[in-house]
């Protein structure tokens, strides 16, 4: 079966991860921000905390829970947010905080600034993937003994977080993939090509070589794994992601192995990959 034919009506059929389909970009971050806020108020109501494992992209969900939290005064205290991944400087720290591709203040613009103190995220309970502690969300997890949910953006390669395809040069079974953890490495060509078409004209350069990420072990160990796919050049990992191998090789499709993963995708994101030449300014 040619996947990149299947119809956009049909796309989902006899797949094992949920297909939800919005209309817009602003539908898909209303849709997760009112599962994110569902979760914590049902683990509120019976007394439970809440872990997460956040991203830092899509960036939409985030001013829209800050507004529901805020207008129906839903609390976070009991909160405690794992950032996914972080850009890494070629002396393998973090980036600087200040500079404005940072994810952790990012967090802080976007997020953590927005929401009312009364109802925020404690700051000891805002995480991000340590350099210095690989084993912490990990560790985390297992102190929880859950995972609530996990969602974040997938990259034209089908990236998860920064956990990037195998190189061309190894040979990586399922199951190593799914075992890897946090930790630092390179960040793909194609990775940093569209990060930097997104975040500072194709300035590829601008663009950090290095990055540390939650691994794709401590993903699956989520109750619910939740991907976001609003672009049109989300179309071709899409397919793969549902009706393609299992394979390192486009990571996210190892979450048709998971028991509650659900793919938001507009519809711009449904269209067919097939090559064409596309002319932009008719």
């Amino acid at each position: 079966m040619d996947i990149n034919r299947i119809k956009p009506e049909d796309l989902g059929k006899g797949s094992n991860i949920k297909l939800n389909v919005c209309e817009t970009e602003v539908d898909m971050y209303w849709k997760v921000a009112i599962e994110v806020l569902e979760t914590v108020e049902e683990n509120n109501r019976n007394g439970e905390p809440t872990l997460m494992v956040v991203p830092y992209g899509p960036l939409g969900p985030y001013a829209r829970i800050a507004y529901l939290v805020n207008k129906y005064r839903v609390s976070l205290k009991n909160c405690t947010f794992i950032n996914m991944d972080e850009y890494i400087a070629d002396d393998f720290r973090y980036i600087d905080k200040d500079d404005p591709l940072s994810f952790r203040g990012g967090m802080e613009r976007t997020f953590y600034g927005k929401v009312d103190e009364e109802l925020n995220v404690l700051p000891e309970n805002r995480y991000f993937p340590n350099p210095d502690k690989l084993d912490e969300p990990l560790e985390l997890i297992k102190r929880f003994g859950k995972l609530d949910m996990v969602f974040g953006g997938v990259g034209i390669n089908g990236h998860y977080a920064f956990n990037e395809p195998p190189e061309a040069n190894e040979n990586v079974s399922c199951e190593e993939f799914l075992n890897r953890q946090t930790r630092i490495l390179a960040v793909s060509r194609e990775t940093r090509t569209v990060n930097s078409f997104m975040n500072c004209g194709g300035n590829i350069d601008a663009i950090p070589k290095y990055c540390i990420t939650v691994g794709m072990k401590e993903m699956f160990m989520a109750k619910k794994v939740r991907m976001c796919m609003p672009r049109d050049w989300n179309a071709g990992a899409l397919r793969k992601i549902l009706h393609g191998e299992v394979t390192p090789k486009v990571p996210c499709s190892l979450f048709q192995k998971h028991p509650d993963a659900m793919l938001y995708a507009t519809r711009v994101a449904l269209d067919s990959p097939i090559p064409e030449i596309r002319v932009y300014n008719k």
